[in-house]
């Protein structure tokens, strides 16, 4: 076991049962305080956080109630379970409602104390990522002052064009555009130049949480609204009050709450998960975005006509690469710059393109648009020598020699060569396995548009292992592009 999240308090007048719970426990990993009496218990909670605290909801000169109160005032995001030995309804729901994570009526097993706080050291690490995920996307928004993009192209001109026009304004923009071709910078320069760039611009990915998650992490919840609960939580639209809004992959939405965010584009109001009266009133401008035909998505149901209409005031395609060709050497030099300031020692001359090598990067078709490029140049700058020409085989990705496709061949076309047999048998198997799930990611992601839920359907895994895989293979969706 890791370190995180495994201070926990035992509150417990019975001197064997805390005994044995805290034996349990310190088996298991957990760094156990154990007391005896209501007053010792207030005083340790008072002193120190605790992850996990472990309450006899009967404690002697101290109430239950009282020393719960006392822990979540400390640290609200402790997790109480509450144990006794009277257990009954009108107790049990009295803990919930004052802020108890569980209950767990007396006599328990050492099976059942594991599991439940096994439950409880996953709820606190998924929230703990929950918040730092939230937190990364805020501060990739709040702190960047200036947006850069590249591009001499005339169909990035047009649209560049229209951004501009329409940044200045707070009407709702909806993008469209192939995955990888740079949504959710144009989305950040829309903001950055709107007169709400004072506020935050907030960002949710719509295919990436399940939907439960998703409807909390946007509206926010009440406390006891659902397990874990233990108290009131904003959304990430009552973060964005003043500022932009911005709802990436949208028609992977659920239904229920496109219908919810639907009366918050409306009129405003905000209803956290569990409330029955509205928590907010918020002012925030919109931006969508999907890789997918909004057209097509409204009449096969996947999205709400009324909330297409609504966001899509302002629409604007972003072209792909593929239809950018001008602007390959400008964005390939682009990131060049950036990636060996990154990883490389301050004062070492850069490499330059050769002719031969933009030529090559120009007639890849770039199914993966700006973050394909943008993932290549970083892997090329990891193996090149400073000051050297770069050509067309120092290039991932654009010769067999790399293990991915070539200029001249298909997504899905792969086959076993004499090289792949060579060195030891279990690094041989590695790189072919490693090729394999490149091709078959590319493949997949392609014919499916780039949409996950149908992804993970024809792959027969779920959408986590398909994020795993494509972020182990630098496909990830989630990438902040700093160009295009």
């Amino acid at each position: 076991m890791d370190n995180a999240f495994r201070r926990v308090l035992i509150a417990e007048d019975e001197s064997t049962l805390r005994d044995s719970c805290t034996s349990v426990l310190r088996h298991e990993g957990y760094d156990v305080v154990a007391c005896g009496r209501g007053d010792e218990a207030r005083n340790l909670l008072r002193r120190g956080a605790f992850d996990i605290v472990l309450l006899d909801w009967g404690m002697p000169q101290v109430p239950g109630m009282e020393l719960l109160t006392t822990c979540l005032q400390v640290n609200p995001d402790t997790l109480v379970i509450v144990m006794t030995g009277d257990p009954n309804v009108e107790s049990s729901v009295e803990a919930v409602r004052a802020g108890a994570w569980d209950y767990l009526p007396k006599p328990f097993t050492a099976t059942h104390l594991q599991i439940l706080f096994g439950r409880a050291r996953h709820l606190l690490l998924s929230n703990h990522e929950s918040r730092a995920a939230e937190e990364r996307r805020v501060g990739q928004f709040a702190h960047s002052r200036t947006v850069t993009l590249l591009g001499k192209s005339p169909s990035f001109l047009k649209m560049i064009h229209l951004v501009e026009r329409v940044a200045r304004t707070d009407a709702s923009v909806f993008l469209t555009g192939e995955s990888g071709s740079g949504k959710e910078v144009i989305a950040q320069f829309i903001h950055h130049h709107s007169k709400r760039n004072s506020r935050p611009i907030v960002a949710v990915n719509c295919a990436a949480l399940p939907e439960t998650l998703l409807e909390s992490e946007m509206f926010g919840h009440v406390k006891g609204a659902f397990t874990g609960a233990v108290r009131d939580k904003p959304g990430l639209l009552e973060t964005a009050d003043s500022g932009t809004f911005f709802l990436d992959e949208l028609t992977e939405m659920p239904q229920p709450i496109q219908a919810k965010l639907l009366r918050v584009i409306q009129d405003g109001q905000v209803r956290r998960v569990g409330s029955e009266n509205t928590d907010a009133v918020v002012d925030v401008r919109f931006i969508a975005a999907t890789n997918r035909n909004p057209r097509e998505a409204t009449e096969q149901g996947v999205l709400r006509k009324d909330l297409y209409y609504r966001l899509s005031v302002v629409p604007i395609h972003v072209p792909p690469l593929r239809e950018r060709l001008e602007d390959i050497p400008v964005l390939a030099e682009h990131f060049l710059s950036i990636y060996w300031r990154k990883h490389r020692e301050k004062g070492s001359p850069a490499p330059r393109f050769s002719a031969a090598a933009l030529h090559a990067l120009q007639e890849r078709p770039w199914q993966g648009n700006v973050r394909e490029l943008q993932n290549v140049m970083e892997h090329a700058v990891v193996l090149l020598d400073p000051g050297s020409e770069i050509r067309p085989n120092d290039l991932p990705h654009l010769s067999d020699e790399a293990g991915g496709p070539s200029a001249s061949n298909s997504p899905g076309e792969w086959s076993l060569s004499s090289r792949h047999f060579e060195g030891a048998y279990h690094a041989a198997r590695e790189r072919v396995l490693a090729e394999f799930e490149l091709h078959y990611m590319s493949n997949l992601i392609e014919r499916v548009g780039a949409n996950m839920s149908r992804a993970a359907k024809l792959a027969g895994v779920d959408r986590t292992t398909l994020y795993r895989l494509m972020e182990k293979h630098g496909l990830q969706r989630d990438t902040v592009i700093k160009a295009g």
